[in-house]
């Protein structure tokens, strides 16, 4: 059975897309790697935040769209997500979000201290400081790389039937339980100990989704050959996977587990220098090379919007 080397990217709902950047670019310094549509409904933007390459790890995507219908976190979604920050950068961040007028909650789990808070949208989100993971090579609006986020500390996951997710996590994904504490259940995979994934153990009922809520979460896999083995397991444990889908920068496999929540299997590779330079990442709109010769109409009904530095920092 492949074990996944831990989360690949995670994409969620959102509203107004420059409000949108300026909290992932200009609050919390992530690196805007690509910009796209929505290549289901290419009226939308697709936007992808990382680290400075956008690895595997790192990537929040978003859908932004101004008219969304507004949804609720509950059952069968990824409820918190969860950055890494370098040790010893918990008070500067706590200081930084302050300064921007975001309202923050601490709490402790399984030892470590998280701040919480939420972005324009809703989304709720973590930080907690982490002594592995790569560190950032970005800085930007303020943040220097000492400070900057690592990627994913993991995520929660608000499942309508936890046992069941639980059985897909440890018998498919490949995660080990690490432990279970005040009605969370944590677990972590053996190629990432950067991520944990918290499991809320009593089941939490269905609701709308929408903006800010999150649409997927994808693991990761090496490679197209352990995609396809890993999508012959979710065939045999009866999970109805899709067919292998081209995203451009990794292929998808999507399927929905029983609590609900929608995982994807994506590729490491080929990865988002593919269609430009390294250094340029994210600066230009890109497109599927059968939706250029309708490039026009589709950059029309697009809102423009800018990646700034936030001033006053």
């Amino acid at each position: 059975m492949p074990i996944s080397a831990g989360i690949h990217h995670i994409t969620a709902f959102v509203n107004d897309v420059q409000t949108t950047v300026d909290f992932y670019a200009g609050v919390m310094g992530l690196r805007l790697v690509k910009r796209t549509v929505n290549y289901d409904a290419p009226d939308m933007y697709h936007l992808y935040f990382g680290n400075e390459s956008g690895t595997p790890g790192t990537i929040m995507t978003f859908f932004p769209h101004e008219d969304a219908y507004l949804g609720t976190i509950g059952g069968g979604q990824v409820g918190i997500t969860v950055y890494a920050i370098p040790r010893g950068s918990l008070l500067f961040w706590k200081a930084r979000l302050q300064h921007y007028n975001i309202q923050t909650m601490e709490n402790l789990r399984f030892g470590e201290q998280y701040i919480r808070f939420a972005d324009p949208s809703g989304l709720l989100v973590d930080l907690v400081e982490r002594e592995s993971g790569e560190p950032s090579a970005w800085a930007f609006s303020g943040i220097t790389a000492e400070q900057a986020i690592k990627g994913f500390g993991g995520a929660m996951l608000f499942s309508t039937a936890p046992e069941q997710t639980q059985r897909t996590l440890e018998k498919v994904i490949g995660l080990r339980q690490l432990g279970e504490e005040e009605g969370i259940i944590r677990f972590r995979t053996a190629a990432s100990p950067v991520q944990t994934i918290d499991l809320v153990a009593a089941p939490i009922p269905a609701v709308e989704t929408g903006a800010g809520t999150v649409h997927h979460l994808a693991w990761r896999a090496k490679n197209a050959e352990e995609q396809r083995l890993w999508r012959e397991e979710l065939i045999a444990a009866g999970l109805r996977p899709t067919p292998v889908t081209d995203r451009q920068y990794f292929t998808a496999v999507y399927f929905r587990e029983p609590g609900g929540i929608l995982f994807e299997i994506a590729t490491d590779g080929p990865g988002f220098a593919v269609d430009e330079p390294a250094a340029l990442l994210g600066t230009s709109l890109k497109l599927p090379e059968e939706w250029e010769q309708e490039r026009e109409q589709i950059v029309q009904k697009l809102p423009s919007f800018e990646v700034r530095s936030l001033e006053g920092y």
